[in-house]
C-alpha cells in the first residue's frame, strides 16, 4: 500500500465516505456488458447452484440447478447459460475494420467491438475459471454426451479468465477490482471484497455513513454474499431444506419453483447492486489510454474469434516455452498499464512524485533553441529548468518524458537544491528549431516521469523443434556409445 493510498484511507475513516483515488476510469465499460451473478454449492468446487445474468438492470436471466449434485441437471444449467453466453459473444463483434497488413504482408482484420463480462469480484472469476475448465473438455458423443454447446462455453470461459489475468484488459471484470481501483474506503482490504460494504462507503443511502453502510452489509437477510459462496445460515435454513423437498417431490415444477424463487431472493440484491457498482463507473470520465488497451483486447477476441474453429482446446496447463512467452506478455502488459495510467491521471501520477520516480514544479529557466554542435551534425538540445519541491530520487544521465505529453523527452543533466536541470532530447520535430509549443517556457507546470510504456522489448522464444526436451521440445535420437554396448553385454 503506497503513502497516498494509505492517507486516502485515514481520510475516508475521518469523513465517513469513500475517497478517490483517480480522476478518471480506467476500464472500459461497454454499452451492454454481460453481468453474471453466479453461486454455487457449498463443500462443492465446481457444482453451480445458480446464475443470474443479463445485459441490463431490467431483464435479468435466473437459471438454477434444482440437485447440484445431478450431472445431467449440471449440463443442462451449462448448456442454458452458453445459449446466453454464446450470443453475446456472437452479437458483440460490431463491424469489421480492415487494418494495414503486417510485417508479413497478411491482411488483418479486427472486429469493430468485443463482448464484456462482469461478475461481483474475484470468487466469480476463480468459478468462470473452474468451470471452463469443468466444461471444454466434455464429450458430444458417447455415454456422457453433453450438448455442443457445453464445450463451446468451457473454451470461451477460460479465454475470458486468461484475459483477466492480462493487466488493464477489460474483456473480464470484477467489479470489486474495479471499484478499489478508483476509490479508497476506510475498512480493511479484505472487507473491501464485500461488494455491499464497498458500495456502501463509495455511496451511502440516505441517512447513513459509510461505516453504517458498510455494517448494514454485514446482515446476510439484508445483504446476502455476492457469491460464488453462499450463507451457511441460508444454506442449512432454507436451501437444504428446499432441495430436499425437491428431491422428496420427485423433481415436481412447484418445488422446483419455490427453490428458484428462494435463489432469486439471494441473487437480486446483488445483481442491484452490480448496476449501481456500474453506474458509478460511468460517472466518471474514461482515461486517455483506454480506448488503446480495448483495441489490443478487440485483437486478441478477433483472434481468438477466427481461429476458435482450429484450435483445441486449451489445455490444462501451458507448455514450458508458452508459459514463459505468457509470463513476458504480462509483465510488458503490467509496465505499459501502470506507465498509462500515470500519464492518464494525476492523482495515480501523486503515487509516483511521492515515490520519487516523477516531479513536477515550474519552469523557471529555458533555452528552447540551444544547438548540440559537439557531433558532425548540430542537434536540437533545448536545456529547460524546473523548479520542485518533490523528492527527486533519479540520477543525472536518468531518460525522462513529460507526463502530459510523453512524446517529448529529455535526460536530467543536472539535480541541485530544489531544481532540476534538463536536456530535451525528442519529440520537438525534425528541424533545428522546436515547433510551436514544443518546448515548455518560463512559467509553465510540467511534471516529468521515469515511466515509459514498454520499458523493455519482445523477447524472442525458440521454436519447438529447438526446444531442450526438458523444456518441452522433442526428445533427441538415441544413439548408443561403447560404454552402453559393454553395460548391456555385461
Amino acid at each position: 500500500m503506497s503513502a497516498l493510498s494509505s492517507l486516502a484511507r485515514v481520510q475516508a475513516a475521518a469523513a465517513g465516505i469513500a475517497q478517490p483515488l483517480a480522476t478518471v476510469r480506467h476500464c472500459r465499460l461497454a454499452d451492454a456488458p454481460l453481468v453474471l451473478v453466479p453461486l454455487k454449492l457449498a463443500g462443492e468446487a465446481a457444482a453451480p447452484l445458480a446464475v443470474m445474468v443479463g445485459s441490463g438492470p431490467g431483464d435479468p436471466t435466473l437459471l438454477a440447478v434444482p440437485q447440484p449434485r445431478n450431472r445431467d441437471l449440471r449440463f443442462a444449467f451449462a448448456a442454458s447459460l452458453a445459449t446466453i453466453v454464446l450470443k453475446h459473444v456472437e452479437t458483440s463483434r460490431g463491424a469489421v475494420e480492415e487494418l494495414p497488413p503486417g510485417k508479413d504482408g497478411d491482411e488483418r482484420i479486427r472486429y469493430g467491438d468485443a463482448p464484456q463480462l462482469l461478475v461481483p469480484n474475484r470468487g466469480g472469476v476463480a468459478f468462470l475459471r473452474l468451470m471452463g475448465r469443468s466444461t471444454r473438455f466434455r464429450s458430444t458423443e458417447g455415454q456422457y454426451a453433453v450438448d455442443p454447446a457445453v464445450p463451446v462455453l468451457g473454451r470461451w470461459l477460460t479465454w475470458f479468465a486468461d484475459r483477466f489475468d492480462h493487466p488493464g484488459s477489460s474483456l473480464l471484470g470484477a467489479t470489486t477490482e474495479l471499484l478499489r481501483l478508483h476509490w479508497a474506503t476506510g475498512q480493511s482490504s479484505l472487507e473491501d471484497g464485500n461488494l455491499a460494504a464497498l458500495v456502501g462507503w463509495i455511496d451511502p443511502p440516505d441517512g447513513l455513513d459509510g461505516p453504517s453502510a458498510a455494517a448494514r452489509a454485514e446482515d446476510p437477510v439484508l445483504c446476502p454474499p455476492a457469491g460464488p459462496t453462499t450463507d451457511p445460515t441460508f444454506d442449512n435454513e432454507v436451501l437444504a431444506p428446499a432441495i430436499a423437498a425437491y428431491d422428496r417431490s420427485g423433481g415436481d415444477p412447484r418445488a422446483e419453483e419455490r427453490l428458484r424463487a428462494v435463489l432469486a431472493d439471494q441473487l437480486t440484491p446483488t445483481w442491484e447492486l452490480m448496476w449501481r457498482a456500474v453506474g458509478l463507473l460511468r460517472g466518471l470520465p474514461e482515461g486517455a489510454s483506454v480506448a488503446k488497451r480495448w483495441e489490443r483486447d478487440r485483437d486478441a477476441f478477433t483472434h481468438y474469434h477466427q481461429t476458435f474453429g482450429e484450435a483445441y482446446p486449451q489445455a490444462r496447463r501451458d507448455a514450458p516455452v508458452r508459459a514463459a512467452r505468457r509470463l513476458h506478455d504480462l509483465e510488458r502488459a503490467q509496465d505499459a498499464y501502470d506507465a498509462q495510467r500515470a500519464f492518464d491521471d494525476p492523482l495515480v501520477m501523486a503515487e509516483y512524485r511521492l515515490g520519487g520516480q516523477a516531479f513536477g514544479g515550474t519552469v523557471t529557466d529555458a533555452d528552447p533553441t540551444r544547438l548540440d554542435e559537439t557531433g558532425k551534425r548540430p542537434k536540437l538540445r533545448p536545456l529547460i529548468r524546473v523548479a520542485t519541491q518533490d523528492p527527486v530520487r533519479l540520477d543525472e544521465g536518468t531518460t525522462v518524458c513529460n507526463a502530459a505529453r510523453p512524446g517529448l523527452k529529455g535526460k536530467i543533466v543536472e539535480i541541485g537544491d530544489g531544481t532540476v536541470l534538463l536536456e530535451l532530447t525528442g519529440g520537438m520535430g525534425r528541424k533545428l528549431t522546436p515547433e510551436p509549443g514544443a518546448v515548455p517556457e518560463v512559467g509553465d507546470r510540467v511534471c516529468f516521469t521515469s515511466l515509459t510504456e514498454g520499458s523493455f522489448g519482445v523477447a524472442k522464444f525458440p521454436d519447438r523443434e529447438d526446444t531442450p526436451w526438458t523444456h518441452g521440445g522433442p526428445p533427441g535420437e538415441y544413439a548408443p556409445t561403447a560404454e552402453d554396448a559393454e553395460e548391456a553385454w555385461s
